[in-house]
């Protein structure tokens, strides 16, 4: 497909392969080793402008769009899943909610060094009872006291919580209103107390990018870091997921075709009776379904993309994309894991690890059976997938609208 991509999302591509070659490969398994947060790697990629494609340039971004950030987001992916990690936290998800819902001041002092990796971001909404259900099942309480709101609960599956200068996390401000009672913060926990964050340990995940369990003990946020008003957190976390949607389910395509192209090379480098493993038909007729399976995946995305940049409504076309990736994730691994014979789960091959990340993704930003339900209950009739489309009432970083606020302001 990489011919019906313009020159410029291709010259992204090149952009993305060059700097990972250079900066990330050669260093990320010491860095395994070790543990250490890569934050130095962080900075060098927002230099890059790596994180920066769907925001405007008033606020540090590169105005390229959602088709750019998806080849971003499946690069990184492809190259090494484990340094993509932060991707949505620094270019999607977190600064998404701060430019939608923030006000100028906040934008514009959050946003800018996010996308330029200064400081590590990091979206907090999941609780371990709540599951799909987070905003409903949500007992995180927030409780305004004077001039500060003051934190109380925990959070589960936090990206990033342990490493984070600046994050919007969710918090309840009316417990008895339900989803309608969620509020969302700009919180700090490197200024204000009452903050534990606990990495979580993953079988096959990175560990310097650590999902992480966060207490919040009396946990205080400014009441000038609140994002919009109290109530409004269900409409900005919506509007901040479905483009995360996609540009995971862009990560998803990446890690697919990367366990694609390493059964490839496998395939022709290993012989059986005197000839490439890959002469042989069953393992031909994997490596034909994985093919197909990536370049339908690859459409799908590119298409929800492809109606984000054109402002269509893409609710619904952004959860049969997060599908059919996540789908063709763990598909594509498992059939690489199994061409690979007993070396598919050694550590010295990448597809014993990548088959995690398949596996994260499949739950990652919405989960395969949310997704199916989204997509059923569309072609049902029951509820219609982009029933809000144009509805929220939030900025949009395609438009540029903190710019044309920041002219009227004067």
């Amino acid at each position: 497909m990489d011919e019906l991509l313009p020159d410029y999302v291709r010259q992204v591509r090149d952009t993305v392969n060059a700097f990972m070659e250079r900066e990330v490969n050669p260093f990320m398994d010491e860095i395994e080793k070790s543990g250490k947060f890569p934050r130095d790697l962080v900075r060098k990629a927002g230099e890059a402008g790596i994180y920066g494609a769907v925001f405007p340039e008033s606020v540090g971004g590169t105005n390229l769009g959602y088709i750019a950030a998806c080849v971003v987001s499946e690069e990184l992916a492809r190259n090494d899943v484990r340094f993509a990690a932060c991707n949505n936290q620094q270019g999607s998800t977190c600064p998404q909610c701060i430019y939608s819902a923030g006000t100028v001041e906040q934008v514009m002092k959050y946003v800018p060094r996010l996308l330029a990796g200064e400081t590590i971001g990091m979206m907090s909404l999941t609780e371990a009872g709540g599951g799909s259900d987070a905003l409903g099942a949500m007992k995180t309480t927030a409780v305004r006291d004077g001039d500060v709101y003051r934190l109380n609960g925990s959070k589960m599956w936090a990206s990033m919580a342990n490493e984070t200068d600046v994050g919007v996390l969710l918090a309840k401000t009316d417990p008895s209103a339900g989803a309608k009672g969620v509020t969302a913060f700009i919180v700090e926990p490197k200024k204000y107390s009452g903050w534990t964050a606990q990495p979580i340990e993953m079988i096959g995940l990175s560990k310097a990018l650590r999902t992480n369990a966060v207490f919040l003990d009396d946990f205080v946020v400014p009441v000038e870091n609140r994002l919009g008003a109290e109530g409004d957190g269900f409409k900005i976390v919506m509007r901040a997921l479905q483009p995360g949607r996609v540009t995971v389910a862009a990560k998803a395509l990446g890690v697919a075709r990367a366990c694609f192209e390493d059964a490839v090379r496998y395939a022709n480098e290993r012989e059986l009776r005197g000839q490439p493993i890959g002469r042989f038909q069953m393992i031909q007729s994997d490596i034909a379904e994985m093919a197909v399976a990536i370049e339908a995946s690859r459409a799908l995305v590119y298409k929800a993309a492809t109606y984000m940049d054109e402002g269509l409504p893409s609710n619904r076309i952004a959860a049969l994309a997060k599908f059919h990736a996540s789908q063709t994730a763990k598909l594509v691994a498992d059939k690489a894991q199994q061409i690979f014979g007993g070396y598919g789960m050694a550590a010295e091959y990448r597809v014993s690890w990548l088959k995690s990340y398949a596996d994260l993704f499949f739950t990652g930003e919405g989960s395969a059976n949310v997704q199916k339900i989204v997509i059923a209950e569309d072609a049902l009739g029951y509820k219609v997938a982009d029933r809000h489309h144009g509805r929220t009432g939030l900025r949009d970083p395609r438009r540029d609208d903190i710019a044309d606020e920041m002219k009227a302001a004067g």
